[in-house]
């Protein structure tokens, strides 16, 4: 499933463009994006978190994950191992400071879900499956709305 959801983004319009990129966090935008200034001095780029899906910015919990993402990330050193571009042209990638995989800590606390594509359960079930059984962050309230359910019911919060 992993080949199928890589194959949708290396066929979005911009293309694919897998590798790795270093660079600084300048900017936290929600739960699952971020924004990096590359080492290399490109301008900034806009960065979708592979492989997560986090609470819309006016979603309940939404901004308890930004704040915990900025946490992690605001004004440190990256390395982002890229995957291609989505439909709304953010970069796809895995995150890491240091060894440690940034949507795997944003699972593991309770601060997003593993994001599912049809069947595929997504690369950190077993986190968010451990998040839920010991109620960490958002799974403190029940069974919290899917943000892919919300924008359907409500639309985009921008």
């Amino acid at each position: 499933m992993r080949t199928l959801l890589l194959a949708l983004v290396c066929f979005a319009p911009l293309g694919c463009s897998a590798g790795q990129l270093r660079g600084t966090v300048s900017h936290v935008t929600d739960g699952d994006t971020v924004w990096v200034r590359p080492d290399d001095g490109t301008p900034a780029q806009q960065v979708r978190i592979e492989g997560i899906d986090a609470p819309e910015i006016c979603q309940v919990f939404g901004r308890q994950s930004r704040d915990a993402l900025a946490q992690q990330l605001l004004r440190k050193r990256v390395t982002l191992l890229t995957r291609g571009q989505d439909d709304y042209r953010r970069t796809v990638a895995r995150v890491h400071v240091g060894r440690a995989d940034v949507g795997k800590w944003m699972v593991s606390h309770g601060y997003a879900w593993s994001y599912k594509f049809r069947s595929d359960s997504g690369p950190y079930r077993r986190d968010e499956l451990h998040a839920r059984s010991q109620r960490l962050g958002l799974w403190d309230e029940g069974d919290p709305e899917r943000p892919r359910d919300f924008r359907v019911r409500h639309g985009s919060c921008h």
